[in-house]
């Protein structure tokens, strides 16, 4: 895995805004997630996850601000050069292909990362397997490797996205709402998992939650956006007790949030 200095963050988020028919969704916000660290982003419903989200893999440009992956300026490059560079993303809906087996679904990410999706010297499904199970063993799916992804139970399919969020071997990763749809246990499970292998591979990961145990029990840091703006930013307690996010959450535990 990509390794960073102590110095430089692996992503640093500088001033970043987006506006859409006069509607500013982010509002001049900057943080930034160093190797091995959890940063979890959240914030009531419009507050602004997602198109903050967007705008770091690529999927939207920023009408100002700026946003560097160890260093490196990426403003603006579109979502397929970003994940070149090391950013891998899981997403609130599974995006595995259900009819192909769950070992399958990460030899395509590991030739996609390779360069080429055809090869005539040989089929795919031959290539890149033992790579391919030494990152399903990496989640917990060794033995499920030929199982078709459709058949899975809901929370092993997303242990097989993590593989294949893991295959271009990011220095990032950016998850949103990894947890959604998952049974409490899953979620727990998901997330611990996803902070051991961070700390072990020296993986930058920022993730949306909508769960607020999941946030406070797995994330080294905390944001909290409001109305597109960084209204918060600390450890899991000092952002819990901060009376502008009790506000925001009407004291209530914020035990739901939205894009």
């Amino acid at each position: 895995m990509a390794m960073t200095t102590a110095t430089v963050p692996v992503l640093t988020v500088s001033d970043l805004a987006r506006s859409f028919g006069g509607v500013k969704a982010v509002d001049g916000v900057s943080f930034a997630v160093e190797a091995g660290r959890m940063l979890a982003l959240i914030g009531p419903n419009g507050a602004g996850k997602t198109t903050c989200f967007n705008m770091l893999n690529g999927q939207l440009r920023p009408d100002r601000g700026r946003v560097a992956l160890n260093g490196r300026d990426i403003t603006g490059l579109k979502p397929r050069e970003v994940w070149r560079m090391g950013v891998g993303r899981t997403f609130q809906i599974t995006a595995t292909f259900p009819s192909m087996t769950v070992r399958e679904n990460v030899q395509m990410a590991l030739i996609s990362h390779e360069g080429r999706t055809f090869s005539p010297f040989g089929r795919a499904r031959d290539r890149h397997a033992a790579a391919a199970d030494a990152l399903l063993d990496l989640v917990g799916m060794a033995e499920q490797g030929d199982r078709a992804c459709g058949v899975l139970a809901y929370g092993d399919v997303k242990r097989v996205e993590l593989a294949v969020a893991l295959a271009n071997r990011p220095s990032l990763l950016l998850m949103d709402e990894p947890t959604a749809g998952m049974a409490p246990r899953e979620r727990v499970d998901l997330m611990a998992l996803t902070a051991r292998i961070a700390r072990e591979q020296r993986i930058a990961v920022l993730f949306t939650e909508h769960d607020m145990d999941v946030v406070f029990a797995h994330a080294d840091s905390v944001i909290v956006l409001d109305r597109g703006r960084l209204i918060a930013h600390g450890a899991p307690e000092e952002v819990r007790r901060d009376a502008n996010v009790r506000a925001v959450y009407l004291g209530s535990g914020a035990t739901s949030g939205g894009h």
